[in-house]
């Protein structure tokens, strides 16, 4: 089962992105997507920054997860690094299976695991002012219904 996993350090079009892995599976009973932004309710910038031996390959384990868990046709990850403003997309995770409720669990797990035991650290800065962002206990709650 193909996916594409892809660690970006600029915007990218979800449009597009979709548009080609619809294309792709266009065979697939089913695909589920979530696309995650940047808030714009007073954060001025968020910046991603991540451990480059860790990352990818940490990426690509999760997809490999998911394709082990589920019957999938097709996975795709995309993530931002980098500073980012409020608007522009942050990650985009699709995945294309036989059935539906495959492809949102997929979808569902990857988001899960990409919140709480991610390889990335979060920046923002609202009001000139940057400050660390933490996973929040729902998000460490969330990937523990998977266990």
């Amino acid at each position: 089962m193909p996916s594409d996993v892809r660690l970006l350090d600029a915007c990218f079009g979800p449009e597009r992105e979709l548009a080609e892995f619809h294309a792709a599976h266009s065979g697939s009973g089913g695909i589920a997507s979530f696309l995650g932004q940047v808030r714009g309710r007073g954060t001025e910038l968020l910046e991603l920054r991540h451990y480059a031996p860790l990352t990818l390959p940490g990426m690509r384990d999760l997809a490999q997860l998911c394709q082990s868990r589920w019957q999938l046709d097709g996975m795709l990850i995309l993530h931002r690094t980098g500073q980012i403003a409020p608007g522009e997309p942050i990650v985009l995770v699709a995945a294309a299976a036989p059935h539906r409720r495959q492809a949102f669990a997929a979808v569902d797990y990857a988001m899960d695991h990409l919140k709480s035991e991610s390889w990335f650290w979060k920046r923002e800065r609202r009001a000139g002012t940057w400050q660390w962002i933490e996973p929040r206990p729902d998000d460490y709650a969330a990937v523990q219904r998977w266990a």
